[in-house]
């Protein structure tokens, strides 16, 4: 254990990520898929020692700035570890291309869950198994680098609870990680804490979708998609799953786990005393939640008055659910649809627009979660300073309560939150500024824009009048796309640290 701790961040996830192509190999095994699996087989013998070599190489290295190698090798790792894990998909498909291949590693360890196939017949069963672990894979890397580096950075959300800011990302907000080792005992000691917890729920989850009738194989998938929140289905998606309504419970249940980390992680980021509906971001998911649900509904009941009213009470509520279960998996980023989504829409004949979806896919699930967005604690911080601006318009000399915390939240946290939506919004222009000179059309490019940098993925399907389909793009709107998707996995915050002239000094 100690000789891993001399390792490189960045070696360690390439030998992690060649072990684990043994999972879709042994799967092609035992469905006598022997192409497959000799392409995994021998994707994992390679890549393990090409890993051994460099950590050979690279073992006690020590590098002049923690916090700059830290960033660099999240860049680093969703930027090149894709083309890793494309060498076995590509050798493993039928008559598929690198460059594809290497857009669907990128949108599945981005855990964003854009496929290129949407016919999922086209790819075998151990290439869906292999698209579901990298995203699973890129889901617990989120986790584990939350806790081991951008908390300690006042990065990814946290931001808004520090007295610092990104202000902290002077010499002094460093001085929990300016020590190589001292990174890599966080890594180890929080990747030793969550690890078990993710594989748990995983397993949780896989269990109860069999119970529910689902195909193991298919429930595998969802479960690692689930928790992941990638969206990625060996079946096109949650319409044709087995398990039907129960299995969207289940699904349903664990969605909590990409709202808030008080359910994995309690004292973990100093909150040790918070109660779980009492978190703001909880609070927020499930006002947006209830709120959307209820204009989606009131908009279909208003449309069946004229003919007077519903008539079908099962199709009414079996609407209502899929409104829940489909507005609440785009809100975490998963980007499921739910088996009775268009419920509504045979129940009064109107059309759901797909406006509400990309507005909850761009503010996101909770920070340190697995989901991409804006994220609700931002979200949480702009409306209660506008509230308290509202509140100082009718008494201009009032002070404000609620504790230090509420205090920093409603000041450096708003501030900051609207920065980090100021860079978020003109992410979104410049990538379609970028979409539009490949010749992709305004609403075509808007719609994957958000998607790619909120990493939901399916958002294409649904949210356009028509569904948009990846694979009809030119190959350089793929790789604008690939790009955002990396940035929206990473956060603009934490690409705008590496300019931060501090971590560059020697």
């Amino acid at each position: 254990m100690q000789r891993l701790k001399t390792l490189p961040f960045f070696v360690l996830l390439m030998g992690i990520g060649a072990l684990a192509m043994l999972v879709p190999a042994i799967h092609a095994l035992a469905l006598r898929d022997f192409v497959s699996m000799r392409a995994f087989f021998y994707g994992a013998i390679l890549f393990f020692a090409l890993t051994v070599l460099i950590g050979l190489a690279t073992a006690g290295t020590q590098p002049r700035s923690a916090a700059r190698s830290q960033l660099l090798t999240l860049l680093l790792a969703f930027g090149l570890l894709p083309v890793m894990f494309a060498v076995p998909f590509q050798e493993a498909g039928r008559s598929l291309t690198f460059f594809d291949s290497w857009f669907e590693m990128v949108s599945s360890f981005t855990t964003t869950g854009a496929t290129l196939y949407e016919n999922a017949g086209r790819l075998q069963p151990s290439l869906h198994l292999w698209r579901a672990t990298v995203g699973w894979m890129g889901g617990l890397l989120v986790w584990i680098m939350a806790a081991a580096i951008f908390a300690p950075m006042n990065l990814g959300g946290f931001e808004v609870r520090a007295a610092g800011g990104i202000g902290s990302l002077s010499a002094g907000g460093y001085s929990q990680i300016k020590q190589t080792a001292q990174v890599q005992d966080r890594l180890f000691r929080y990747g030793a804490t969550l690890v078990p917890i993710y594989v748990a729920l995983t397993f949780v989850l896989w269990v109860l979708l069999i119970i529910a009738g689902e195909v193991p194989y298919i429930a595998l998938c969802h479960a690692m998609s689930v928790l992941s929140t990638s969206g990625i289905s060996p079946i096109g998606g949650l319409y044709y799953a087995v398990a039907g309504f129960w299995g969207e419970v289940v699904i349903f249940a664990f969605f909590i786990f990409a709202i808030s980390r008080l359910t994995f992680s309690r004292g973990m980021f100093g909150d040790s005393d918070a109660r779980l509906m009492r978190d703001p971001e909880m609070r927020l998911a499930i006002g947006l939640i209830l709120g959307t649900t209820l204009i989606l509904f009131t908009r279909h009941y208003l449309g069946t008055i004229d003919d007077g009213g519903p008539s079908n009470i099962g199709g009414l509520f079996a609407s209502i659910w899929g409104s829940i279960f489909t507005v609440t998996s785009f809100l975490t980023t998963t980007g499921f649809e739910s088996h009775y989504w268009d419920g509504a829409t045979r129940w009064s004949g109107l059309e759901t627009p797909g406006l509400f979806l990309v507005g909850l896919s761009l503010i996101g699930g909770g920070a340190a979660t697995t989901a991409g967005g804006v994220k609700l604690l931002r979200v949480y911080a702009l409306a209660r300073h506008s509230e308290r601006e509202l509140e100082r318009l009718l008494h201009p000399s009032s002070v404000a309560g609620g504790g230090r915390e509420a205090r920093m939240i409603r000041r450096q946290g708003a501030y900051i939150s609207w920065i980090f939506f100021m860079l978020f919004a003109l992410s979104v222009a410049g990538t379609m500024i970028l979409m539009s000179l490949t010749g992709v059309q305004f609403e075509t490019s808007m719609v994957l824009t958000v998607a790619s940098l909120s990493t939901t993925g399916p958002l294409a399907v649904v949210a356009a009048e028509a569904p948009i389909s990846y694979s009809g793009l030119p190959n350089m709107a793929k790789a604008i796309l690939a790009g955002a998707m990396v940035l929206g996995r990473l956060e603009t915050l934490a690409i705008v640290a590496l300019f931060n002239p501090e971590i560059w000094r020697k």
